[in-house]
């Protein structure tokens, strides 16, 4: 079973961070989006590991995902 959960990139001036709305702590920095985006696909399954090995729940996707919208 494949199990996605949303995750949430922003740009700060030079700095790319990520972070996944149902897995509290887990977030990743990086210096450009695709370093960013690899490093949090990296982060999600130990940061999931972690947890198991904790005996702490590990929740269940809830978020959505979403596109940008354009407000004038």
């Amino acid at each position: 079973m494949v199990t996605e959960y949303v995750v949430v990139i922003e740009q700060e001036g030079d700095a790319w961070g990520a972070y996944v709305p149902d897995l509290p702590g887990c977030v990743a920095a990086g210096r450009s989006r695709d370093e960013v985006e690899k490093l949090i696909a990296e982060a999600i399954p130990l940061h999931i590991q972690s947890l198991r090995e904790h005996g702490e729940p590990v929740p269940h996707p809830t978020a959505m995902g979403s596109t940008k919208v354009r407000v004038a």
